[in-house]
């Protein structure tokens, strides 16, 4: 099958199409038939440089059954020579599957958070309650004990502490 297609010159980052018909098997920039024309991207779109046909061989290499590519199509049908009409691919704009699983996971994840901060003011709530109900006064003498209780460790391992370091610098 025979397709009038683009074949890309140019060198790096700066794109030169020619368009040709080239069997539809060999290579994009491979062996081709005729070169019927040349298409610049870079140049603006009202230039008539950009798009360079060869209308009158166009038209025979289309009377023998040459297909032109999606890009060619779009650039004969502004010359009505083929009849183009814009692709509808709604799917395309759509996330991927992996995507998609990392939106649910996200959410999943959010929505474990929520749940625990609800948890969380939950148990703050109940406890407030509790010891708004409990009475002030077995509160108070708890409270003093256990500071004292924590103090008196700590003094003693600083004690120990003390002639270890005093050890290690004499040596």
């Amino acid at each position: 099958m025979l397709k009038i297609r683009l074949a890309r010159g140019g060198a790096k980052k700066r794109p030169y199409y020619s368009i040709v018909v080239a069997d539809s098997h060999s290579p994009r920039d491979g062996r081709f038939i005729e070169k019927v024309g040349s298409y610049n991207p870079l140049l603006k779109k009202d230039d008539p440089n950009r798009v360079v046909l060869k209308v009158e061989r166009i038209q025979e290499w289309l009377k023998k059954g040459a297909q032109p590519t999606d890009r060619v199509a779009r650039e004969l049908g502004k010359l009505d020579l083929v009849k183009w009409a814009a692709g509808n691919n709604p799917k395309k704009g759509e996330p991927g599957q992996k995507a998609k699983e990392r939106v649910e996971e996200r959410a999943q994840r959010e929505a474990d958070r929520k749940a625990a901060e609800e948890a969380a003011k939950a148990e703050a709530a109940e406890a407030a309650a509790a010891a708004a109900a409990a009475p002030a006064v077995e509160e108070a003498p708890a409270e003093e004990a256990a500071p004292a209780a924590e103090e008196a460790p700590a003094a003693e391992a600083a004690a120990e502490e003390a002639p270890a370091a005093e050890g290690e610098a004499q040596a």
